[in-house]
């Protein structure tokens, strides 16, 4: 009995999983559909995604000892990072050039995005959101999904997809700013759900996150001042 009751909690415990990642992107993007036409805006929908995911992956951490499961811990962490670094320097360059002929052809500054960054001071959280984003879609929901069986091809492209969506429920700034990031997301979701699916290690997209991060920041900051 005891063998049928090991695989009965581990199955209870995969849908546990499963289920708080689906219904957490649920209550964000219905949070962030809400705030939209309200003087809130989105605001409430991002502070859910960036406490609620890296929260509710230390609480299955925690709880039920499921970092290696949520690829937090584990897999081959040399070949996650150095792979990781690797696409995070072929999506930086790929940013940084179509940034630039993104202005070139008469492409207007992200003046939402600067705001944010600088008026409201968020540039030093962006840290944090990178965890939040890639614990949630590269970790607890990733991993649930292939252990239920999902394809693995079709579970990196839904996450990206939902990612890439995602954008549009939390980000408080005009949508042709929140389709620049998005268009930005699906790189980002492809590369780094494929270096997880193949290292079972989620800090090697976290490194790629990060980098992109950095191209996102001389978007914003250098290249306008280097091209008006």
């Amino acid at each position: 009995m005891k063998p049928v009751k090991a695989q009965s909690s581990g199955s209870d415990s995969l849908s546990a999983r499963f289920n708080l990642s689906f219904g957490l992107m649920a209550m964000i993007w219905i949070l962030g559909l809400i705030g939209h036409f309200t003087p809130l805006h989105e605001w409430p929908a991002l502070f859910l995604y960036l406490i609620g995911s890296i929260a509710l992956v230390i609480y299955r951490g925690k709880t039920s000892g499921e970092w290696e499961q949520m690829y937090i811990a584990g897999g081959d962490l040399r070949k996650s990072l150095l792979w990781g670094g690797i696409a995070g320097v072929i999506l930086f360059l790929m940013d940084v050039m179509n940034t630039i002929m993104y202005y070139k052809n008469g492409g207007a500054p992200m003046v939402g995005m600067e705001f944010l960054l600088v008026n409201m001071s968020l540039l030093y959280l962006f840290p944090l959101l990178v965890l939040a984003e890639e614990f949630l879609w590269r970790g607890i929901m990733f991993s649930s999904m292939i252990e239920r069986g999902f394809n693995k091809h079709l579970t990196v492209f839904l996450t990206t997809i939902f990612y890439v969506v995602n954008h549009f429920a939390v980000a408080p700034v005009g949508m042709k700013e929140r389709a620049l990031m998005a268009m930005m997301a699906f790189p980002i979701g492809i590369f780094g759900g494929y270096l997880v699916l193949k290292t079972r290690n989620v800090w090697g997209s976290v490194l790629v996150h990060m980098i992109t991060m950095l191209s996102m920041m001389i978007d914003v900051f250098v290249i306008p001042k280097m091209l008006f």
